[in-house]
């Protein structure tokens, strides 16, 4: 049980890292990784990244997968 609460913020501080890396590599505020720490609001957002036009793609270029 005591690795459970050491392990876990680890994980939490990791994937707030990971989060805040892609958002600045997409062109974003890192800080926006935050709002994974509010439940039912981080899966919107999550949404409207994925959906919304990334300020670092180059203009012509299409994206599209």
């Amino acid at each position: 049980m005591t690795l459970f609460f050491i392990a876990l913020p680890a994980y939490i501080l990791f994937c707030l890292w990971l989060a805040y890396r892609i958002l600045q590599k997409a062109g974003f505020d890192g800080r926006w990784s935050l709002v994974l720490l509010l439940p039912v609001v981080n899966i919107i957002m999550i949404w409207v990244f994925a959906f919304s036009r990334w300020p670092n793609l180059q203009a012509g270029v299409r994206q599209d997968l």
